[in-house]
């Protein structure tokens, strides 16, 4: 099989890459310096040339904040680039994946959200990132569109990284604790997504690891887990404004995964763990 991964300088598209690689199986992971998702020529000849068996669509815009000011390239990237990527895999009928994102609903209550229930981000990332679900399903017939959230991985920088860094020169850190949501190890979602091409069992999903936490508890696992003696105050969102608004609510049911027969990520926890002595193998 054939699979073309675009965001292959990202965490997750690193990750579908090494996994396709694992398994035998053709990848061809391409950044943007590759392929330029938003030149539409250029979209379909690259593809036309490759015919991939599959498309993963990794790649996204995804600075949230910046995204409210620099709107013009968020929208070209998420959702022109994405129109452009469904053209040319209906052009080849290769088969296409869309990785969304929990930013796509109004991140309130405190019940997890099932695909089914109504869209309705409140921030300029998560309305391009659902105009690039729209995108998908008003072009292709068959598609899968996986939702995810608070993904951290071995290439690029997130959440965990950010934490061991300040640890260095920090005692004490403040941490929003009014959000929350599950972590998500792009080595176990990678997985997921290589079983889930390989199928027909199309439509949208939400993947993250088993659990929730807010950031605060994310943190302090974070430093458990390494054996850091950080204390980490919980603090509300009000007290850390952003440009863009977080959601407090990005719980994401999973059990369509389950009714389709493939298998729940780990538990956030035993994923960190996993993640964190890697950090550690790849440092000595």
């Amino acid at each position: 099989m054939k699979i073309l991964v675009t965001g292959y300088s990202g965490q997750l598209g690193y990750d579908v890459v090494r996994e396709g690689l694992n398994r035998g199986f053709d990848m061809i992971g391409v950044g943007s310096k590759d392929l330029n998702i938003t030149d539409e020529a250029f979209v379909y000849q690259y593809i036309g040339n490759v015919k991939p068996d599959a498309i993963i669509h990794c790649a996204a815009y995804t600075a949230v904040d910046q995204a409210e000011e620099d709107r013009d390239n968020c929208w070209k990237v998420n959702v022109e680039g994405t129109k452009n990527l469904s053209i040319a895999a209906r052009n080849v009928n290769s088969k296409f994946m869309y990785i969304s994102t929990d930013y796509v609903f109004n991140g309130e209550g405190d019940i997890p959200f099932v695909e089914k229930d109504q869209s309705e981000p409140k921030g300029y990332y998560g309305l391009t990132k659902l105009e690039g679900e729209k995108a998908v399903h008003s072009i292709l017939n068959d598609w899968f569109i996986v939702r995810t959230s608070w993904v951290f991985g071995m290439n690029g920088n997130n959440f965990v990284k950010t934490m061991l860094r300040l640890a260095e020169t920090r005692a004490v850190l403040n941490v929003v604790g009014g959000q929350v949501g599950s972590p998500t190890y792009t080595y176990e979602l990678a997985r997921l997504l290589v079983d889930m091409i390989q199928t027909e069992k199309y439509g949208i999903y939400h993947a993250t690891n088993e659990g929730f936490c807010s950031w605060a508890e994310f943190a302090r696992g974070i430093f458990r887990l390494s054996g850091k003696g950080v204390k980490v105050n919980s603090i509300p969102t009000e007290e850390y404004p952003t440009r863009a608004a977080r959601p407090k609510n990005s719980r994401l049911s999973k059990q369509k995964l389950i009714d389709n027969g493939f298998k729940p990520l780990p538990n956030w926890q035993d994923s960190l763990h996993h993640y964190l002595k890697q950090l550690h193998e790849v440092e000595q």
